[in-house]
């Protein structure tokens, strides 16, 4: 089987190596120059992403580049605590969440990749695709053309191919929130802890990395900022100016060394196409769901989509099945993801309401919510 796969993130990387686990022969092209190069802050892997990973045989490499969070603690803007359980896994689940920079987490999936034998070409952007009966080509502006039995698109939420799928496909559209990150030097706070204080303007992340605090302001805005001409000075001082009445956001901020790029964040309604014949959509290019999943649920769908291919009579039947298996564990996603972003832009009297019944829910029924999510298991790839 020949697969092209568009998009050298985190999607695609780990695409071209579940497809070579099934014996395809892979191509990723990639539009930047580096796909894990300067690009938004740290991320996270739940106990779900990380069986995945384990499967596919980068587990420990992913775990080198970041830092292993046993727990999350949930704050009100007035600093009581609200919650503190296991995070992104089961409370039984012996894999410890992992937290890192963004572009560590691409370096090291392209890095398995190419080792399995996947070609990555850089600096290549998709301008068109073309299906046949017998399979799919893809068109780039530098005038280079390919042709596979399977065209994988794992280029994020601001697809290429989503569209030329589906000329209707919903747009992205701005969320209402946008992140200002970075790294701050303090002392006090407690390391393997992922702390989320829920302030009167968004919620504020906070976990210790390598010495530092690494941080996310995520604002509330109903207007998308301009981002023309706007200095880190500016965005921290944005930051400050959003969480200057919460303790801990606030010495956590005014410590700060560097800042991450800011990022806005963006939504997309529900894609209602997301594979033609012989091409498919993964990731974000499907379903930004965000929820903290984003990387997890596309390394799902990487795994997801090579046992597909490898179990079906045809790539049309593949994807398909894809389809029909993935779709319902990511509609309950989103609709998780949804009510982490209504809670972040929460009012004030919203806010009170939900920090009082998050001490209640929290520890009584957190466990048993969420274990659907996290008790994943994929399926597992031959050699």
């Amino acid at each position: 089987m020949r697969a092209i796969v568009i998009g050298g993130g985190v999607a695609g990387a780990t695409a071209a190596l579940a497809l070579r686990r099934i014996g395809a022969r892979v191509n990723v092209y990639e539009a930047y120059e580096d796909p894990a190069g300067d690009v938004g802050s740290f991320v996270s892997l739940a106990a779900n992403g990380l069986r995945c990973l384990d499967s596919l045989g980068c587990l420990d490499a992913v775990r080198d580049a970041g830092v292993e969070v046993d727990r999350q603690r949930m704050w009100s803007a007035g600093g009581r605590l609200l919650g503190d359980v296991a995070r992104g896994r089961r409370e039984s689940d012996t894999l410890r969440s992992v937290t890192l920079m963004r572009g560590r987490l691409v370096a090291a999936l392209r890095e398995a990749a190419a080792g399995s034998g996947a070609r990555i070409v850089t600096g290549e952007r998709l301008v068109r695709i073309a299906e046949t009966p017998e399979g799919v080509t893809a068109e780039f502006a530098g005038g280079a053309r390919d042709t596979a039995d399977v065209l994988v698109a794992a280029d994020g939420i601001w697809s290429t191919v989503r569209g030329q799928l589906d000329p209707a496909a919903p747009a992205p559209r701005y969320a209402g929130l946008y992140c200002v990150s970075g790294a701050s030097r303090m002392d006090g706070v407690e390391p393997g802890v992922f702390n989320m204080t829920f302030g009167r303007n968004g919620a504020f992340i906070h976990v210790t990395a390598g010495g530092e605090v690494w941080w996310s302001a995520q604002i509330a805005d109903p207007a998308e900022p301009d981002r023309d001409g706007v200095g880190d000075a500016q965005w921290l001082a944005r930051a400050a100016a959003s969480y200057r009445e919460e303790a801990v956001p606030s010495a956590v901020i005014a410590a700060t060394t560097r800042l991450h790029p800011t990022v806005l964040m963006h939504v997309a309604d529900p894609v209602p196409t997301w594979h033609g014949e012989h091409t498919v959509l993964i990731g974000d290019a499907a379903h930004p769901v965000g929820a903290g999943q984003g990387a997890s649920m596309a390394i799902e769908d990487a795994l997801a989509l090579a046992a597909a291919l490898r179990s079906e009579s045809s790539v049309a039947a593949a994807l398909r099945a894809y389809d029909a298996d993935r779709r319902p564990r990511i509609t309950r996603v989103l609709g998780t993801a949804e009510d982490n972003r209504g809670a972040k832009r929460a009012g004030p009297v919203r806010r009170r309401l939900r920090a009082a019944m998050m001490r209640i829910f929290v520890p009584m029924f957190y466990e048993r919510a969420t274990a659907w999510l996290y008790a994943y298991e994929p399926a597992r790839l031959a050699q």
